[in-house]
């Protein structure tokens, strides 16, 4: 039988409250325990003495039996300065996902398809605006005087 230190759930809908208990590590979660060793209440202040308390005699003695804490109830003890736990870690913690990585080369590719037109845009009819100003000023003046003409009649 492998014994282990872990979490069990209780409390109620989205007020969760855990008791750190020994149990065998085939019983299911919530189910029977060998003996509760401590709380975990996650709703307290990060710094709050009672957030995690520990029976740190009982927690010794189940760990030098054979007891394995699960990950987060050895964070637990880490901090508490009952058992080392070694840090792991994950060079792509803060790396976007594949799927990200498309979307945003996608909209990169977008932007700068857009640019690079803005600045054809720009570039171009600048010169040929002027000429086509002219035009149309010079249409409208003679259509202007027409209906002048038109209003005096």
């Amino acid at each position: 039988m492998s014994v282990s230190l872990r979490l069990s759930r209780g409390g109620s809908k989205k007020r969760p409250y855990y008791k750190i208990v020994v149990a065998n590590s085939r019983a299911p979660r919530d189910g029977k325990y060998l003996e509760q060793v401590g709380t975990y209440n996650p709703l307290l202040a990060k710094d709050d003495a009672n957030r995690v308390r520990l029976v740190e005699d009982r927690v010794k003695y189940w760990l030098g039996v054979g007891a394995q804490p699960t990950d987060r109830v050895a964070r637990m003890l880490d901090k508490a300065g009952i058992k080392e736990r070694a840090a792991t870690v994950n060079p792509k913690k803060g790396e976007p996902g594949a799927k990200a990585k498309e979307r945003a080369e996608e909209k990169a590719e977008k932007l700068r398809e857009a640019e690079e037109a803005a600045a054809a845009a720009a570039a171009a009819p600048a010169v040929e605006e002027a000429p086509a100003a002219e035009e149309a000023a010079a249409e409208a003046a003679p259509a202007e005087a027409a209906a002048d003409e038109q209003a005096e009649g």
